[in-house]
């Protein structure tokens, strides 16, 4: 991609971004001391649009391209995008929860994957795996580095443990648009990619899965899901670098 394609920020702009980021950090704390047994993820989007909407946010989920619901909810082998509604979790179940809020007209996007009482070590070992593969690839963020050094560094981490990194599906570049560029692959391209520059800001959020890493899209246009109905689990920050580091702006400040 051509380097004009990416937007290069002003370096007042990561105020407005931490205020996005800091409202989407705060709705993930707050809906996952709702995960429980019994719950439905209906119930979950509700719970989250009524927090962002307290909060001043709006939802950049909602009717995003069409999409109905404020959040997505993507449990055990549905890999993104999945939809809110009647699905009650059960023991056993992992989720991942995916935010994008829109605070005056920035954008602050962050997921996680939550175990639902009591899982498999297997599926214990693939969220532990999914979560330190997104800071893998965040450590390999640098000031005039590469983007094709995050995938390289994800791809040696989760080849190490055995499972597998999704290709359909990467991170994306952020700030008063939802998606832009550049596209952030989280496998090895064997291409250095564009130089990461100060004034950027992105996302990393590499999907990791239990067994092929292919995918494919359900009838309803949205939920993708696992080609061969193995887990899939995903971690998601929002990054903004500046001239000397590398900033989380969906960290919240105890985490930091």
């Amino acid at each position: 991609m051509p380097m004009s394609a990416i937007k290069i920020h002003k370096a007042e702009d990561i105020v407005s971004m931490r205020s996005a980021g800091e409202l989407a950090a705060d709705v993930l704390e707050f809906v996952g001391k709702h995960v429980a047994e019994g719950i439905t993820t209906g119930e979950l989007d509700t719970l989250c649009s009524e927090f962002i909407t307290a909060r001043g946010g709006v939802s950049a989920t909602l009717s995003y391209n069409g999409f109905p619901k404020s959040i997505c909810t993507s449990v055990n082998h549905v890999v993104c995008h999945g939809i809110p509604g009647n699905y009650r979790l059960k023991s056993g179940d992992i989720i991942n929860i995916d935010i994008t809020v829109n605070v005056n007209g920035w954008h602050g996007d962050t997921s996680r994957t939550f175990i639902v009482g009591q899982c498999t070590e297997l599926a214990k070992m693939l969220v532990d795996v999914a979560e330190q593969a997104m800071y893998v690839g965040i450590s390999a963020v640098r000031p005039y580095g590469h983007f094709g050094d995050i995938g390289s560094a994800i791809q040696k981490f989760v080849d190490h443990h055995g499972f597998s990194i999704v290709r359909s599906y990467c991170g994306h570049g952020i700030g008063r648009e939802f998606h832009d560029e550049p596209m952030v692959v989280h496998h090895e391209s064997h291409e250095p990619g564009p130089q990461i520059l100060p004034g950027m800001f992105f996302t990393v959020e590499p999907m990791i899965n239990a067994g092929s890493y292919k995918t494919k899209v359900e009838k309803d246009g949205w939920t993708v899901v696992t080609v061969d109905k193995s887990l899939s689990a995903q971690f998601e920050h929002t990054i903004a670098v500046t001239e000397d580091s590398v900033e989380i702006v969906t960290m919240r400040a105890q985490q930091k």
